[in-house]
């Protein structure tokens, strides 16, 4: 029998990889008893309506409980999720952030429509409920990361979207920074909204994963934030860093979805990005782009950061707008250049307004900064 989420806690415990903490504790006891469960368990999917009701075909068998788990960064959701998720034995399952879930379900509606107007479907047919379906045959084991609900128009769908999920017998997994009961807070028509978070309230475990010890903000405090010259020795002790705050959790490229661009991310993991220079300032990336990666990331590390000047302009004015977006969504940033940040910038055009950059370069190296809340 292979190894569930509660033994890979256990092993990286003795390995002295993660601290002890109860509620990471309980977390992984309760997705090690859904992760037995599921083992025995398989959704019927399909028998609804008068079959249903008449009884006709197998028993419908009931869906087990799904896990909701939230708290603060670095309180080790992302690892747990990655724990149960690769331990999982459920072939139909997907793990995947919860923007880009919602933004394939919108394409897939469009899609929908489009075929309506064609007349390849029918337009009186629920499109909503028709997807649910379409997923859950695809997966259903549904594992989502960071789920946050901002957009109206995420908020009018998820819940005829989940009702039909759950119908389908699929099981949720999610992390968020936030309790169901937050969800949508303030937004328009959130009383809309509210049959969403009372099915999810039903239908999955809600825990708090509120320790004491932010174990992100322990391991950034104890490396250097910003380290020269951009070299070799730098580039491995950076990767040292990514691996150190993405304990648990196998890192992998990222698409970061922006206005209908995506903005590749060579390794991500945990809310950590890890990219060079080259990465996010050489391509045509603008304020856009980097609002989202700071939206998206409570820390980016950053390689091999050159000397600007008027031979790389265009790279140099990106850099600064990248650190506006970090600044204020207080991104933390890790990264190596080839000099400290007051000699980055010293000559051409930019040099002089390139001073504020360095200010905010200094800052974000303050503990102050560090210790700041993400402004997702």
């Amino acid at each position: 029998m292979t190894d569930g989420p509660i033994q890979v806690y256990r092993k990286l415990l003795e390995s002295g990889e993660i601290l002890p903490d109860p509620n990471q504790a309980l977390a992984a006891e309760k997705l090690q008893t859904l992760h037995m469960t599921l083992q025995h368990y398989a959704p019927q999917m399909g028998v609804t309506g008068w079959k249903a009701r008449l009884s006709l075909g197998r028993k419908r068998e009931e869906t087990p409980l799904g896990l909701y788990m939230y708290g603060g960064v670095g309180r080790g959701k992302s690892m747990l999720m990655e724990m149960f998720y690769n331990t999982s034995t459920v072939k139909e399952k997907q793990h995947i952030h919860f923007h880009v879930f919602m933004k394939e379900v919108h394409e897939r509606l469009h899609n929908f429509r489009e075929a309506a107007k064609a007349g390849k479907v029918s337009p009186k047919k629920d499109p909503l409920a028709s997807l649910a379906r379409i997923i859950a045959k695809s997966a259903w084991l549904l594992c989502f990361d960071e789920m946050q609900i901002t957009d109206i128009a995420d908020a009018m769908i998820l819940g005829r979207l989940f009702e039909v999920l759950f119908e389908e017998g699929v099981v949720i997994v999610t992390t968020s920074n936030r309790p169901p009961s937050d969800l949508y807070k303030d937004g328009l028509q959130r009383e809309k909204f509210i049959p969403f978070i009372k099915l999810f309230e039903e239908k999955l475990d809600i825990l708090e994963l509120d320790g004491p010890v932010d174990h992100r903000l322990a391991r950034l405090r104890s490396m250097k934030s910003f380290v020269t010259p951009a070299d070799d020795t730098t580039d491995l002790e950076l990767k040292r860093n990514f691996d150190n705050l993405t304990t648990g959790v196998v890192p992998a490229p990222a698409n970061v979805p922006v206005k209908g661009r995506q903005v590749h991310i060579p390794l991500a993991a945990e809310g950590v990005a890890f990219a060079s220079f080259d990465d996010l300032c050489d391509l045509p990336l603008g304020a856009s782009d980097y609002l989202k990666i700071a939206e998206l990331f409570h820390t980016v590390i950053i390689s091999r950061i050159p000397k600007l000047g008027p031979n790389n302009r265009d790279a140099a004015k990106r850099f600064v707008t990248m650190i506006d977006a970090f600044y204020e969504a207080k991104t933390n940033l890790v990264c190596s250049a080839e000099t400290p940040p007051q000699e980055i910038y010293t000559e051409g055009d930019g040099a002089f307004e390139f001073d504020r950059t360095v200010s905010r370069l200094m800052e974000m190296q303050a503990d102050d900064y560090i210790a700041s809340p993400h402004r997702s």
